[in-house]
């Protein structure tokens, strides 16, 4: 069963794993939403990578030819800013935009986070998420790998507290983790 309440807003996250679906569900969402939808994509385009460039075909494929795309690589919190209503602002993915903020000191990368989050908060949008998991493997064996992973689990914690819905995508199915689970203290 979808949860969308179309008459108030709701920031929402999809998280799950590589592959999984999390990105359909979000777009499930977003439809369900019945508002005009802007899809903001974090990715950096890489035209020396076909078999990225395939994956960010599919995504455009699958959209519908009506939705809006911005492409917005690093400073996410600006459409935050920007997009006014009636939209549903649904942002792929937070693990590509940490990924293209890695080189960002661990003060600056605060600050921008926090920016993101007092954003999501105060943004009166429906904003759906999308957010890979990474942390439920083996330890990355280099420093810059940690350094993703340890801050990509703690935004996707710290944007799940701030969420009115949260979904984890796994086995082919969304799993309300807002019903079935007990959030925890930041």
């Amino acid at each position: 069963m979808i949860e969308i309440n179309s008459s108030t807003q709701q920031v929402i996250l999809v998280t799950g794993a590589a592959r999984s679906g999390k990105s359909q569900w979000a777009e499930t969402l977003a439809q369900k939403s019945n508002k005009p939808v802007i899809y903001v994509a974090t990715a950096l385009e890489n035209p020396d990578d076909p078999e990225w460039q395939e994956r960010i075909t599919q995504h455009k494929n699958r959209r519908p030819p009506d939705w809006k795309t911005q492409s917005i690589p690093y400073n996410l919190s600006d459409v935050l800013e920007t997009v006014k209503q009636p939209h549903c602002l649904l942002i792929d993915s937070l693990g590509t935009w940490v990924a293209n903020c890695l080189e960002y000191d661990d003060d600056f990368w605060m600050t921008t986070t926090n920016q993101l989050l007092q954003g999501l908060e105060t943004t009166p949008l429906d904003i759906i998420i999308v957010a890979e998991e990474t942390g439920w493997g083996v330890v990355p064996a280099y420093p810059l790998g940690r350094k993703f992973r340890d801050r990509l689990g703690t935004l996707i914690r710290q944007v799940g507290a701030v969420c009115d819905l949260v979904y984890l995508v796994t086995g082919g199915h969304a799993l309300n983790l807002s019903l079935l689970g007990q959030p925890l203290e930041l």
